[in-house]
């Protein structure tokens, strides 16, 4: 067996770590799809092995063997933030949002619709624009 260039030693704390994410809490798939990788690595089997018992791609086992090796556990389980544009709707105007759609609605109308929350929050200057389909972002 080639001796692997990223290789996957675990300390006994970071594998009780590991471990109590699949048995405690609520975790994303993404995350534990990434535990089971690294445990799977710790104990010395191949990524075409872990790639099959998991259910990823052999790319996938890589990287992740990479990530551990260059920035540890926290690195390997979790993505950095990706760049991107901000959202319009921040908690200032999610929260005026909350309070327009909980006081009563315009006259002659029964209940506060998308476009007109959108309308409302222009006219009121609390945002310069802002499409009918953005509102329910928060």
């Amino acid at each position: 067996m080639s001796k692997k260039i990223h290789q996957v030693l675990l300390t006994d704390q970071a594998r009780q770590e590991l471990t109590s994410y699949l048995h405690k809490g609520v975790h994303p798939s993404r995350v534990l799809n990434r535990v089971r990788v690294l445990l799977l690595a710790d104990t010395g089997q191949s990524d075409g092995t872990i790639a099959a018992q998991v259910g990823v791609i052999m790319g996938t086992v890589y990287i992740l063997r990479r990530r551990f090796s260059t920035g540890g556990v926290d690195e390997a389980l979790y993505e950095k933030p990706r760049p991107g544009h901000k959202p319009k709707v921040t908690a200032r105007i999610a929260a005026k949002l909350c309070s327009m759609v909980c006081s009563d609605p315009p006259e002659g109308y029964s209940r506060w619709t998308l476009r007109l929350l959108a309308d409302r929050l222009v006219e009121l200057e609390r945002i310069d624009s802002i499409s009918h389909t953005a509102v329910p972002e928060r």
